[in-house]
């Protein structure tokens, strides 16, 4: 292996064409350039220069290793530029997740303006659950993750902290024909009057549901569930009049119109929505944390006023 030194040394000396403008220009002793340069060679294998009457030039083999040497030191020179940019949060990757209705509004906005703010960051989002985007944190392979207390309490992962970002309250959507859908207070729909219907629901995974909790507090149990994955054909058949569902309000912007969304009457069921970061979290990390922060308000007011 040629040492980083040896090598800016090999093209500095061919760069000046003698030993004497080589220690001059890095601040050597001429003496020690020729120890440098001889220890070098003896590593190749051979001469690197001719030694000529006035000065030196490369030999062959210092041609070859020229050529390498100058790429070698070009690309730790990029790495180097790179490194200081991601430091400095202006640069390098940022690899961001979040859960599914997340990704309807809140994470957008924020990584428009970060866009703006940061261009020369390149941003990698993945989405997911929120027990596992905390696992990925804890394990390196995430910068930052925006996830929820839904439905079991808030994840924990080893050197990863959250911190609370908003309340984001669960809704009921309707389709704009269903008989309760401008009936009761503006906006809102009392939830035992919504006890015979059929209820919308991704599939389940052996954990409560929020449908079960926010029925129970209710005061009954679903009469039928159909298991509908994605959000899109829960809206469709919503609004084809087939059942109703459970929507967040931060999944408000993705509504269709043919559907309204309706406030729980005395219940007002809710989740937490925190930003994750590990325990050293990169500048461009917590630059995006704050336009989640600095935009919350405005992503909430769509889920939270009447519909229709």
């Amino acid at each position: 292996m040629f040492e980083t030194d040896a090598l800016r040394l090999l093209v500095t000396v061919a760069d000046t064409g003698s030993f004497t403008g080589a220690a001059a220009r890095l601040s050597y002793t001429q003496s020690a350039v020729s120890r440098r340069i001889a220890s070098l060679e003896q590593r190749a294998g051979g001469p690197l220069f001719e030694r000529l009457p006035r000065g030196v030039r490369l030999s062959p083999a210092g041609r070859a290793l020229y050529r390498h040497a100058v790429d070698v030191l070009e690309r730790l020179a990029r790495a180097e530029r790179e490194l200081a940019a991601i430091h400095a949060g202006r640069g390098g990757a940022l690899r961001v997740g979040a859960f599914a209705t997340a990704h309807v509004s809140l994470v957008p906005a924020a990584l428009r303006e970060f866009r703006r703010a940061r261009p020369e960051v390149e941003v990698d989002v993945v989405e997911g659950r929120s027990d596992a985007l905390m696992r990925r944190l804890a394990e390196g392979a995430l910068d930052l993750a925006v996830v929820s207390d839904y439905p079991s309490g808030l994840p924990s992962a080893e050197g990863v902290t959250a911190a609370p970002l908003l309340e984001d309250e669960i809704l009921v959507v309707l389709a704009r024909t269903h008989p309760l859908a401008e009936g009761g207070a503006p906006g809102t729909v009392d939830l035992a009057d919504l006890r015979e219907e059929v209820w919308l629901q991704g599939s389940p995974d052996g954990r409560p549901t929020l449908l079960d909790e926010v029925c129970g507090r209710a005061g009954f149990r679903p009469r039928r569930i159909v298991r509908i994955t994605e959000w899109s054909g829960k809206f469709g058949w919503a609004a084809a009049g087939l059942g109703v569902a459970l929507v967040p309000a931060l999944a408000a912007r993705s509504v269709p119109e043919e559907l309204v969304l309706r406030r729980i009457a005395g219940l007002v069921p809710h989740r937490t929505v925190h930003i994750a970061l590990p325990a050293d979290p990169l500048p461009a990390a917590l630059t995006l944390r704050e336009l989640l922060f600095s935009g919350d308000g405005e992503l909430r007011a769509p889920g939270l006023t009447a519909a229709g």
